[in-house]
């Protein structure tokens, strides 16, 4: 029986090298093109952001940092009326204000809201309360989570749609009948720029809502891939 085992041996490396350019030829053979293709859908912008902060520059660092907790306190109360507005805490910043010579003369404090709301005319409401004291950074719209991600899977859809239009043209263009290899696919949104507001508070006795205009941000979904062409 061991006798024959070398000849075994021989003859599965021999049918291997026989094979292996066979099989490397039939692959490069086919014709393999390169396509991509892209889709666009509107999201509506139905989340509000904006951020919110106290500044103030006083003596001693101690003294800002009750001035500034007061300003945030007050703040974070008039928030709770606002059930629909989740607030988080932001940076807090505290550093030296220097005179001629290098030398501190004062210090200067900043802390930050970040207010997020889908009820823009609660948190339009609110900034105007909150421009009394308080000064805005800055204010974006942008489509909430739920909404981007219905929209991404619509826009994902339009695009291997029109992968498959652009792959048949090219086919029939060619004669043949096409199969696809492989695909990829990205997605990503183009938001509007926040709007920048003054860095101070409005000293102003009615608090007046602030304008908010939504509009749209546009998802996009971008599909490349390859076919082969079939014989």
């Amino acid at each position: 029986m061991t006798s024959f085992r070398p000849l075994l041996h021989a003859t599965a490396l021999l049918l291997a090298l026989v094979a292996t350019p066979a099989l490397a030829a039939t692959g490069g053979n086919a014709t393999t093109i390169d396509l991509s293709a892209e889709a666009t859908r509107p999201a509506s912008n139905d989340l509000a952001r904006a951020t919110v902060f106290a500044e103030a520059t006083g003596a001693t660092a101690g003294e800002l940092a009750d001035q500034i907790k007061r300003l945030i306190g007050d703040a974070l109360k008039a928030t709770r009326a606002y059930g629909s507005i989740k607030t988080q805490s932001g940076a807090t910043s505290t550093y030296p204000v220097y005179a001629k010579g290098s030398k501190i003369e004062g210090w200067r404090m900043r802390s930050e809201l970040t207010l997020e709301s889908t009820d823009t005319a609660a948190l339009s409401e609110l900034l105007g309360k909150l421009q009394a004291s308080l000064g805005v950074a800055n204010l974006s719209m942008l489509p909430a989570p739920e909404t981007r991600k219905k929209t991404e899977s619509e826009a994902i859809v339009d695009a291997l749609a029109a992968f498959k239009a652009r792959a048949k043209v090219v086919a029939d263009a060619m004669g043949r009948d096409y199969r696809i290899k492989h695909l990829s696919i990205t997605s990503d949104g183009q938001p509007p720029a926040p709007r920048m507001m003054r860095s101070a508070a409005m000293a102003s006795a009615e608090a007046a809502p602030m304008p908010i205009e939504a509009g749209d941000s546009q998802i996009r979904a971008t599909v490349s891939g390859q076919i082969e062409l079939l014989d």
